[in-house]
């Protein structure tokens, strides 16, 4: 994660923005006025998608119940037989 300043950021952006894209760095702006996060894309959607996810009752125990399983109980499915 880096933290700059807006005068910094100014000066490098394109060099911010590559980073952020193509390493999924954090940058961390400071202002007068308050700090500001700039992410990828990718990250975004991740945290809106998880958001998403615990938002629904139950969601989170059923994710945790699915991780918690061993995968030798675990059943494989047909999604093309289930889809129709």
């Amino acid at each position: 994660m880096s933290i700059t300043n807006a005068t910094a950021l100014r000066k490098n952006l394109f060099g911010y923005l590559d980073d952020v894209a193509l390493n999924d760095e954090k940058v961390i702006v400071t202002t007068k006025n308050g700090n500001a996060v700039i992410i990828s894309e990718e990250y975004l959607r991740s945290l809106e998608e998880t958001c998403f996810l615990y938002g629904i009752p139950g969601m989170r125990e059923s994710i945790q119940e699915g991780i918690d399983t061993p995968l030798s109980e675990c059943v494989e499915l047909d999604w093309e037989s289930e889809l129709k």
